[in-house]
């Protein structure tokens, strides 16, 4: 009887493609597919380094560790909100220039909580909105945010675990971020990412930043930047950036102190050579949730959609990309907005 041995066919994996092709192709197509294959494999080659997918070649997904469906809510109009009241006792830059960017005010409705504005003794400061006693929306929407921020937990590891002066973690790059101890700066700390990353920064008691001061870089986007402050915040001719949400009081003294973003207090915000501009919203895909916190979204500008005849606003009258388009665009400068279409 005749013996029949099975014959094995060795394949090596990097033929196997050519090996397929050849037995079910017809000749002209496996000779097209071949080449093709060819080309691909010099693409995807181990042995071409110049050839080869990078990650610098692909920008990394953004990253934000915002729980779902995060909101500032009524508490996004206020550039400083003080759950005791807010006092101005000297602008910086000096008036007539907008002081404050956005509201003031306070869940209280007593007139004295809210004091230095226009119409409420002294008029020291201006601010770009409204002076909003009785804002119990607005305090409730803070506390709400700055519980949601509170249970966001710590990293484990000691890359996003800080202590003593912040400038010397820097640069930092999107995450979040926790502070032992009261946290410091009496230097520059750099945050670098892109426009939709977003910084969370928990602090169990407070920071007291002394000369320093806060930049962002890469795009970032100062309205994603979040402090959350077990008690309080202290800022000493410091440039600081980012929605600061205490759970005690906000104070910014010397003659050269600045927040790009909100101070949003547990008990009151006291301005003193100071100043609180709108947090600057970078360039994105429009997707802003119509609060004024577009996260890096959109192209909204601050307290840029209010009415003609609503007076200077301090806004950038920009082309803005609004569902609805601004008032303050074709014509307006900061602080005296033009009229759209003539209406």
């Amino acid at each position: 009887m005749e013996k029949h041995q099975q014959q094995e066919v060795h394949v090596d994996a990097h033929h196997l493609p050519k090996f397929l092709v050849r037995t079910l192709t017809p000749p002209r197509l496996a000779a097209g597919l071949l080449v093709t294959m060819a080309l691909l494999a010099a693409a995807c080659s181990d042995g071409n380094p110049a050839s080869r997918i990078t990650s610098a070649q692909h920008p990394s997904m953004s990253v934000s560790a915002l729980p779902s469906g995060f909101t500032l809510g009524a508490a996004a109009t206020f550039g400083a909100l003080g759950g005791t009241g807010v006092t101005c006792t000297s602008p910086n830059p000096s008036l007539p220039a907008i002081t404050v960017a956005g509201d003031v005010g306070s869940p209280g409705t007593a007139l004295t909580l809210v004091t230095g504005f226009p119409g409420y003794g002294a008029s020291l400061c201006s601010l770009s909105g409204a002076v909003q006693l009785g804002a119990t929306a607005a305090a409730a929407a803070y506390l709400t945010a700055y519980q949601a921020l509170a249970a966001i937990p710590c990293p484990a590891d000691a890359a996003h675990n800080l202590t003593g002066d912040l400038g010397l973690a820097s640069p930092l790059s999107p995450g979040v971020y926790c502070i032992t101890g009261v946290g410091l700066l009496t230097s520059q700390l750099i945050l670098n990412g892109g426009a939709n990353d977003t910084w969370i920064f928990k602090a169990a008691s407070s920071i007291t930043p002394i000369g320093g001061s806060v930049v962002m870089a890469g795009g970032g986007n100062t309205c994603n930047v979040y402090w959350q402050l077990g008690t309080s915040a202290s800022f000493d001719n410091t440039q600081f950036v980012g929605n600061v949400l205490a759970g005690a009081a906000i104070t910014f003294t010397g003659t050269n102190s600045s927040l790009a973003g909100r101070a949003l207090a547990g008990t009151d915000v006291t301005l003193t050579g100071a100043s609180i501009t709108g947090c600057a919203a970078s360039n994105g895909n429009g997707n802003g949730n119509g609060n004024g916190e577009d996260h890096g979204n959109g192209n909204n500008k601050e307290k840029c959609n209010q009415g003609v005849g609503n007076g200077p606003e301090g806004c950038d009258p920009g082309n803005s990309n609004n569902r609805h388009g601004s008032n303050d665009e074709n014509g307006g400068t900061p602080g005296n907005p033009g009229r759209k279409g003539g209406h």
